[in-house]
């Protein structure tokens, strides 16, 4: 009878020791989609260099050609209406207006009514700047407890809130309980009818 050999496994002293890897710390393999890779290999670059976390998504995402619609000099009256002239002022690229720092801007579409006070509505798309810093007063992409979320930001004497812009929902108050993380500030609301 032949003795059967242990195969695989752990062998005392094999292997790295722990926290010895590229981040000093323990890693956890993890699934996620491929289409979403780039970003988060950019959130991994960014906790040592926000600039080479930039350049990363500029790489993978370079942003478009340029798209150029009439902007008309012309005003349009929301009080008493006013003659209006053909003039073209010039054309206006929509990625140019809205998108500043296209490595750092995300869109997210809007679900339920708790910013309509703000002009922001169920399905609206919400443009985020990831290089803005949040501060007091901004209107805020937040991860609270692994969901998303958009409020107003208010910082009063060390205590965070996350503030609805609607009377039926109540002001979410951040405590060390809680996770909670800063995706972005919503710099503009794309609003249809």
């Amino acid at each position: 009878m032949s003795k059967k050999l242990k195969v695989g496994g752990c062998r005392e002293g094999a292997g790295r020791p722990r926290g010895s890897g590229k981040y000093g710390e323990l890693t956890q393999p993890i699934r996620v989609p491929v289409s979403l890779l780039p970003e988060i290999e950019a959130l991994i670059i960014h906790k040592t260099s926000p600039k080479a976390a930039e350049a990363h998504l500029d790489n993978v995402y370079p942003f478009p050609e340029a798209f150029s619609i009439p902007l008309y000099s012309t005003r349009v009256a929301a009080g008493f209406p006013s003659p209006a002239d053909d003039h073209v002022d010039c054309h206006l690229d929509l990625n140019q207006h809205l998108v500043q720092r296209p490595s750092a801007t995300f869109f997210v579409r809007v679900e339920g009514e708790s910013m309509i006070n703000a002009g922001i509505h169920e399905n609206d798309i919400l443009v985020v700047d990831r290089s803005i810093e949040a501060s007091d007063g901004k209107i805020v992409i937040a991860v609270v407890n692994g969901e998303l979320t958009v409020k107003r930001l208010e910082l009063k004497q060390g205590q965070v809130l996350l503030i609805p812009e609607n009377p039926k929902f109540k002001p979410i108050e951040i405590t060390e309980e809680i996770d909670f993380r800063i995706w972005g500030v919503v710099v503009h609301v794309i609003h249809s009818f």
